[in-house]
């Protein structure tokens, strides 16, 4: 009987050892009450290489033309001078969720969060989502982090997005302003967050990379206008890991592979102020053509 009882014991207290391990096992992202339609597993069967298999719909992931993402190269991009009329950016603030997408974190902004102008044309701020590593490359580069601010036009039959390249360095600081919200939604699907002001995602460049390409996951819509800051931000270690851990396990690096450019036509925007900067810059970098440079 006493042999029994102390049986009993030990079991009770393994199993108390066992959940009390248990519950200090960190929490990994698991798919929230949705199948998964594509993943970034190179050799998956939901992979980007067949990700245009997948549905009819996603063709264009496939059998498209101007795909993104690319890399950007100084060395064959046409310089430009930047106007007016290149990109205004007026932002506001305006109520916001975040939501766990499972393929990546975005914020969602509700309501009117400003916009900007391209070509006399306006692209209303909808959202913006991370990816890891970077989707675009520049001179090569690949970066930790890549920021993707997502702009509709009107009638909703236009997109523009403009993205932003971060390293490994300080904490940034509008992330800094909602890390405990993105480990809220590692478990759970959103989380209203009330105002956020999308002014707060530092612009730190005037410099920009400009090209006619595709939205980076499935249907892979093309005729999207990316605008790619060329100054690179910082991010800490721990943010991008609070990212990456997010996400569902299949998207912790959730950048879709380079793209063939098939010749498209990449120009980079400077300031006036940089002409001079800009042409003496390395001969194989190029000179600016004045006769390219558009009059406001």
């Amino acid at each position: 009987m006493m042999l029994q009882s102390k049986q009993t014991h030990n079991q009770f207290f393994a199993l108390t050892i066992f959940l009390l391990y248990w519950n200090q096992v960190p929490v990994t992202a698991k798919p929230l009450d949705q199948e998964i339609a594509f993943d970034y597993r190179e050799g998956s069967e939901k992979g980007p290489e067949h990700w245009g298999e997948l549905k009819q719909e996603w063709a264009a992931c496939k059998d498209g033309r101007s795909q993104s993402p690319i890399g950007l190269d100084e060395s064959r991009a046409t310089k430009v001078i930047q106007s007016s009329r290149d990109l205004t950016v007026s932002y506001k603030p305006s109520d916001a969720t975040l939501k766990n997408e499972g393929h990546y974190i975005a914020l969602e902004w509700e309501g009117d969060a400003g916009s900007i102008q391209i070509d006399d044309s306006d692209y209303f701020l909808k959202r913006c989502h991370w990816h890891t590593p970077s989707e675009h490359t520049v001179n090569g580069a690949r970066y930790d982090l890549e920021l993707h601010m997502v702009h509709q036009s009107a009638d909703q039959n236009n997109i523009a997005v403009v993205a932003f390249l971060y390293e490994v360095g300080q904490p940034n600081a509008f992330l800094s302003k909602i890390n405990q919200d993105i480990s809220f939604v590692t478990s759970t699907k959103e989380k209203k967050l009330g105002v956020i002001d999308p002014r707060e995602i530092k612009w730190d460049s005037s410099r920009f990379y400009r090209y006619m390409g595709s939205l980076t996951t499935p249907p892979c819509t093309e005729g999207v206008i990316w605008t790619v800051n060329e100054k690179v931000d910082i991010v800490s270690r721990e943010q991008l890991d609070l990212l990456k851990e997010a996400v569902y396990d299949y998207a912790a690096a959730n950048a879709r592979p380079l793209q063939r450019d098939e010749g498209r036509d990449i120009k980079l925007y400077g300031p006036s102020s940089s002409l001079s900067d800009l042409n003496a810059e390395l001969p194989h970098r190029g000179r600016l053509n004045s006769a390219a440079i558009p009059r406001e």
